[in-house]
């Protein structure tokens, strides 16, 4: 039997971590059309509607059920807004260990919510689900992105050279790949117990299963 991650909300003090829903479509599109996400970024360019669409109803969905992971829509509490999403890919259920990626649009950046969002996942796959090892890979010049894995407490192991195709722009304004370095970086769970919580801006997490598994989370619609 595969394993799976369960249908959960996950909230912080400013953050409610939840499963993509139709009505993100138009705000997941124009924040994966951000010339930062392109950049360091495998997303389809231009990234249409459609894309979205297919990812919010079938992509992310098949993660889940097909146990290779889950991703979470990251929404502010109070607004409803959508900041970003934290995706934990490449589920291996015999080593326990899942590999970490976020995006944060433009407009909510700076706000500490890359770190909050993906500490808030961390615990809960740490504490809830028993995981026992958190990987993240980051393009070499991607400082923003090693920033946020160093203020949830990640380690550096490393680096994978030429690893990786990223994306720039050319002088008539198309774009081209070019291949880049990648760090990995890795986060057990003793490395939570200096508590990076209060550092990445949140003083801890609460995870309610979705309607239709045992209760609802009302809040956050």
């Amino acid at each position: 039997m595969t394993s799976i991650f369960p249908e959960i909300s996950i909230s912080t003090e400013r953050l409610v971590l939840r499963p993509l829903e139709t009505e993100d479509a138009p705000a997941f599109t124009e924040m994966m059309n951000d010339e930062l996400v392109t950049a360091w970024t495998s997303a389809p360019v231009p990234y249409t509607e459609d894309h979205a669409r297919e990812w919010i109803a079938r992509g992310a969905p098949a993660e889940r059920a097909e146990g290779r992971g889950v991703v979470f829509a990251v929404v502010e509490f109070l607004t409803q807004r959508l900041v970003g999403t934290v995706h934990l890919r490449k589920a291996d259920w015999r080593v326990l260990s899942v590999e970490a990626a976020y995006v944060i649009a433009p407009w909510a950046r700076g706000e500490g919510y890359a770190a909050e969002s993906l500490l808030a996942a961390v615990q809960w796959l740490f504490q809830d689900r028993k995981f026992e090892r958190l990987e993240i890979r980051t393009p070499a010049d991607n400082t923003a992105s090693q920033q946020v894995a160093q203020k949830v407490g990640c380690v550096s192991e490393g680096v994978l050279r030429n690893a990786w195709i990223a994306r720039t722009r050319t002088e008539d304004g198309s774009w081209t790949d070019i291949r880049t370095d990648l760090i990995v970086w890795s986060l057990l769970p003793e490395d939570l117990e200096d508590g990076p919580g209060e550092a990445a801006g949140t003083g801890g997490y609460s995870a309610y299963p979705e309607a239709g598994s045992y209760s609802a989370y009302p809040d956050w619609r």
